[in-house]
């Protein structure tokens, strides 16, 4: 993958390959985490939710009869809409995951003005489009509909005050079985229904 100013040299059987890795990617755990929670759901029949793949135009492969599938260089095709989406109760639900070191604020260069964009229009349309956002430092995370973060982005302001969160965010239920259970919390939201133990 090309990522900018981030690589390093692989090499397979001796043959060294340009591959690079994304350190902007801090948030993989979080991600990951999501990821079994999204299948503990699935696996019990409460919601179908998928992390979306990121759509890439491969330029260069191995050449190599012993190696095959093996990818040396490829670029982002376009930009990617959001994290995840998929349904749950009906309702289409799509969102983007987000994680800060920062205590006080979500810096707002964090998120893309398409995948704003994007939430927006899901609502527009009848679904739920919201980001969650693991504030690290304080173990603490969050749900926050697409519309207060479409309101802080088309303001002139930064980032969004951890206040903000508190006020008109969501603290999502973190346990021993799951990890992250943000379905309960978007029961709370867009349901009217109490978070179940």
């Amino acid at each position: 993958m090309k990522y900018p100013n981030m690589i390093k040299k692989e090499t397979v059987k001796g043959k060294k390959c340009s591959s690079n890795i994304n350190y902007i990617n801090r948030g993989m755990k979080f991600e990951e985490e999501i990821n079994i929670a999204n299948e503990f759901y699935k696996n019990n029949n409460i919601a179908l939710i998928y992390k979306k793949p990121t759509p890439i135009r491969v330029v260069k492969m191995f050449n190599d009869k012993n190696i095959s599938g093996k990818i040396c260089e490829a670029y982002f095709e376009q930009p990617s809409t959001t994290d995840y989406n998929g349904v749950f109760l009906g309702k289409y639900v799509d969102f983007e995951a987000k994680e800060t070191m920062n205590k006080t604020s979500f810096p707002l260069a964090n998120i893309h003005a398409h995948q704003v964009e994007h939430l927006l229009r899901v609502a527009e349309h009848g679904g739920i489009g919201f980001i969650i956002v693991n504030f690290k430092l304080l173990n603490k995370i969050f749900i926050l509909d697409g519309s207060v973060v479409g309101q802080y982005y088309k303001s002139t302001k930064k980032s969004i005050p951890y206040s903000v969160f508190e006020e008109k965010g969501f603290l999502v239920k973190q346990g021993y079985i799951l990890t992250i259970d943000y379905i309960s919390t978007i029961k709370t939201i867009y349901f009217n229904k109490k978070n179940e133990d």
